[in-house]
């Protein structure tokens, strides 16, 4: 299995030319030639393999069964599965085992996937490499020089080596989608609300979201259907009918009208990723599409809005991982105050420390007004401009990042830009909205180009519809 979709996959299991366990056998393989890669946690190799086997007998059985029944999925180590270690890839949770599902993993049992294990990512969430792990850095599979992107480097580079066909991420400001333009595959960052935040570990609450992660259009799609719905136990989660999949007959791009931000296509983006993202567009405009121009003033101010708003949710959520309560405890002191200074200068990474400290400062008596509340409201201006300009398209076309993979330890010592990295992706994130990124073709390096679909709220199929259309416009250039 080398990046096979998940429509061969399911063919394949549906006619019996291959069973889940074989699946998951040559998963569990490929993992152990590529751990290199540096792209999971920790393996479930026992339980995966039990799971295969029941679904196999349930085929055979001919029990009516999802088309997921039996695919191998990996999940990103910020979200629980029971008696399962969730680490968030930081030393503070090293040893914490889960006591509960998360939502989308009761939902994924409830299908039949196989869960095989947990992959890394940047500390908590925050980072844009995968180099802020506590554990081990993840290497790009299409050059190992590269960093994988980030947060969710682990999911898009076990997808994009082949180690399993299907991966769940999360993104706070572009977690999903970044990684995926750098590892040149499909993923999305649904609707807040979408999917319910219920066993992700927080880090920022207004904007966290769970998405997929897949080879192609249609497996991001089916992967997203699984996950999503309402759950009384997320009080943002939407009471929204769920029906994801693309509709074939409405891949027709005469019926579709596209929007492009005209003010993102500068020469501060590489200029292959220009390329690849006009010539999209002609052949949009060729195939029948309207093409329309544009404005989103206030995306200007997106990565300071962002970076306010995260970091202060960040210091509030973190608060909770002082050593009293769970995960890890510096036992040397009595004095109470020591000791949570002790646990979290021990617990927390350099990247999660900064964060905190901002979101704390930024919070403080005398500096809410100017920085937090005036990143809301910035953000409420930023939603406004996305409000308008989907009043005249159905999609929004752009890249996904300034830039394709860079190297390691490029950016680690200049946070700031390592920040702007996600220029094009945080306002899908603070407005709440849709947005996905496919692969793109190649710039001269042979490195993957993204390029991402960006949607109205809860206009999940329609994005798809889109994206789909441009999948098989792209395949035409090679």
């Amino acid at each position: 299995m080398n990046r096979q979709c998940v429509s061969e996959l399911t063919a394949s299991l549906i006619n019996g030319s291959t069973t889940s366990v074989s699946l998951v056998e040559t998963c569990l393989q490929r993992m152990e030639e590529h751990q290199k890669l540096g792209a999971f946690l920790e393996i479930d190799q026992q339980g995966a393999l039990t799971t295969a086997a029941e679904i196999d007998r349930r085929r055979l059985e001919n029990e009516p069964l999802s088309p997921l029944a039996g695919i191998p999925v990996a999940v990103k180590d910020n979200i629980n599965i029971k008696g399962r270690v969730t680490t968030c890839a930081s030393s503070m949770l090293e040893n914490f085992v889960s006591p509960y599902d998360a939502h989308v993993i009761e939902q994924l049992k409830r299908v039949g996937v196989v869960l095989i294990g947990k992959t890394n990512m940047d500390e908590f969430a925050m980072g844009s490499s995968t180099e802020y792990s506590a554990f081990k850095k993840t290497l790009n599979p299409v050059d190992q020089t590269r960093v994988p992107g980030g947060s969710s480097g682990g999911s898009t580079a076990a997808v994009a080596a082949g180690l399993v066909p299907l991966a769940i991420g999360s993104s706070t400001g572009g977690s999903i989608r970044q990684p995926a333009a750098f590892c040149g595959v499909v993923g999305v960052k649904p609707t807040y609300g979408r999917v319910s935040r219920y066993g992700l570990v927080a880090y920022g609450s207004s904007l966290d979201q769970i998405g997929p992660v897949a080879n192609d259009v249609d497996g991001a799609a089916l992967l997203l259907e699984a996950i999503a719905g309402h759950d009384s136990r997320d009080s943002t989660s939407a009471h929204r009918p769920v029906d994801l999949i693309p509709n074939d007959n409405r891949c027709d791009p005469r019926a579709m009208k596209i929007g492009i931000p005209k003010a993102w296509l500068t020469s501060d983006v590489q200029a292959e990723i220009l390329e690849a993202t006009m010539r999209l567009i002609t052949d949009f405009e060729k195939a029948g599409a309207e093409i329309v121009e544009i404005e989103l003033p206030n995306s200007a101010y997106a990565i300071p809005a962002y970076y306010l708003v995260a970091t202060a949710e960040a210091s509030s959520n973190l608060a909770r991982f002082d050593g009293v309560r769970y995960a890890l405890r510096h036992e040397d002191d009595l004095n109470l105050k020591d000791m949570y200074v002790k646990t979290r200068t021990a617990g927390f990474g350099t990247e999660v420390k900064r964060r905190i400290l901002l979101g704390t400062y930024c919070l403080s008596s005398g500096y809410y007004e100017g920085y937090y509340l005036n990143a809301q409201r910035v953000r409420t201006k930023i939603a406004e401009d996305y409000v308008a300009a989907f009043q005249k398209v159905d999609a929004i076309l752009a890249p996904t990042t300034p830039t394709t993979a860079f190297a390691f330890g490029e950016k680690t010592t200049d946070p700031v830009s390592m920040y702007l990295n996600d220029i094009f992706t945080v306002t899908a994130n603070l407005a709440g909205f849709p947005a996905m990124s496919v692969p793109a073709g190649f710039d001269k390096k042979s490195l993957p180009i993204g390029l991402q679909f960006m949607a109205a709220p809860f206009q999940e199929a329609r994005m798809f519809e889109v994206a789909k259309t441009a999948e098989t416009l792209i395949k035409a250039w090679t």
